[in-house]
């Protein structure tokens, strides 16, 4: 490669490139702080990452939080301890998956712009609507 050579990349690869990105980024583009949106899953991911961070946004629906923080609590009261070598050992359950990545899912939650990253890196597996 020669210094100071400028890299030429035709016209059209530019312009459906552009288009493409303009296209996924409109509705999160539109969206503002403090807004509901209606989120539904049309398709599930493949690789875990995707599928971890739609669950991720799944847990920030008022009623899957609701649920999760009541389950914690009814884990704690239902805790085992027993004595075992002269002191306290604890036994607990495992926690409910209540927020699980399938396909038609639905949940709403608030908009924030710190999720905007994670929204438009799983944006093709979701539909999302304003309510």
């Amino acid at each position: 490669m020669v210094w100071g050579a400028k890299l030429v990349v035709p016209i059209h690869l530019v312009e459906i490139g552009f288009q493409k990105y303009a296209k996924d980024r409109v509705m999160i583009d539109t969206l503002n702080a403090g807004d509901t949106i209606n989120c539904t899953i049309d398709k599930v991911p493949n690789n875990k990452a995707a599928r971890d961070t739609i669950t991720r946004m799944m847990r920030r629906d008022p009623d899957i939080k609701r649920s999760l923080a009541r389950a914690q609590r009814m884990r704690r009261q239902r805790m085992h301890a027993y004595v075992r070598g002269g002191r306290l050992w604890y036994s607990r359950e495992r926690a409910a998956k209540i927020a699980m990545c399938e396909q038609g899912s639905q949940w709403s939650m608030r908009f924030t712009h710190d999720i905007t990253p994670d929204l438009s890196s799983v944006q093709q597996y979701l539909t999302l609507a304003k309510s």
